[in-house]
């Protein structure tokens, strides 16, 4: 159940995303999507704060006449104007940002916040940060009182228990997640070479259940075996780390690795999942500004994927081969 007492107002962006009306009083909040930025996560002892992340949710934003132009245009990924599918009701409720005080406090603001959009049926869309912005979003899923699973974009793991001590760091979301009585599964895609996972954590992971997928065996075989780990009853939360793609197409992270996921397969695919299944969530982490090409692709490829995703949700029936209205009752 959401709380009633009032909630501080979010700090306004530097510029809306897609020009949405900005809303950073939570008290006025109502619409059937929303973005939300969320730029702090536990930091790890001796790594930087705040972050490069932190600068994410703004940059991203800024792009957005990159990724939509204005309403009349045609979008070739959607076979329409995004005007058309996307409902009428979209907001940006500005950003939660953390400059002092206990982490928990900001965690659980974030938390009831996030909490506040999901219980009046907002699809929400959040921008950090680094991965660990994801865990106080996924505890907000619990208001939802239905079981939700996971879909997981990333090169890494991030199934640690902690880091150095720290338990809501960027390397353990998925382990949180984990741990979570409401999340009922998880498909983690585009894992590669090395990176936070020992073989304790990929041994617990299966241990678990997660649907595990390389990025070479999505090259190899495609995104088929994918969609079929997800139960039809199951409503869906989206986590895509930037590193997920390949850097040729997302330059702009900390930890690269090549081989990644393609934009012209991972489209698609998040647009079929969408036509499936009720999309309740999505975020779009590890974007680091200061790595990224001048063009500012890394951000106008995230934002082509939350576009492709919102507009495949709010699509007519059958408009992408799915029945995404029946999937949103």
């Amino acid at each position: 159940m959401t709380s009633t007492r009032p909630i501080a107002p979010t700090q306004p962006p530097a510029t809306p995303f897609l020009d949405w009306p900005v809303v950073t009083d939570p008290a006025a909040w109502a619409a059937d999507v929303a973005v939300l930025g969320v730029t702090h996560s536990e930091p790890y002892p001796g790594d930087p704060q705040p972050n490069d992340q932190t600068r994410a949710p703004d940059a991203i934003r800024r792009y957005s006449s990159q990724f939509a132009d204005p309403p009349d245009h045609w979008d070739f990924d959607l076979g329409t104007e995004f005007a058309r599918v996307a409902p009428t009701r979209c907001m940006d409720g500005g950003n939660v940002t953390w400059a002092s005080g206990p982490f928990d406090a900001y965690a659980a603001r974030v938390t009831e916040l996030a909490r506040r959009l999901l219980a009046g049926g907002t699809q929400l869309i959040v921008l950090g940060g680094d991965h660990g912005v994801t865990i106080p979003i996924l505890d907000a899923l619990a208001v939802l009182g239905r079981p939700v699973h996971v879909l997981h974009i990333d090169a890494h793991l991030d199934w640690r228990a902690d880091v150095r001590g720290v338990a809501r760091g960027y390397s353990s979301p998925l382990y949180r997640a984990s741990r979570a009585p409401h999340v009922r599964g998880m498909t983690q895609l585009g894992l590669r070479g090395t990176g936070s996972a020992r073989r304790t954590e990929v041994e617990a992971a299966r241990a678990y259940g997660s649907h595990l997928f390389t990025a070479a065996a999505l090259h190899r075989d495609g995104f088929a075996p994918v969609l079929a780990t997800i139960p039809d009853e199951a409503l869906v939360y989206v986590t895509i780390d930037a590193d997920g793609i390949d850097p040729t197409e997302a330059p702009g992270v900390m930890a690269p690795v090549p081989g990644g996921l393609r934009f012209a397969d991972l489209a698609p695919f998040l647009r079929s999942v969408a036509t499936r299944h009720r999309i309740v969530g999505l975020d779009v982490v590890e974007v680091a500004p200061s790595f990224d090409a001048t063009n500012g692709i890394t951000c106008i490829t995230a934002g082509r994927l939350i576009v492709n995703m919102i507009g495949a949700s709010w699509a007519p029936t059958g408009a992408f081969g799915g029945d995404a209205r029946v999937k949103r009752e």
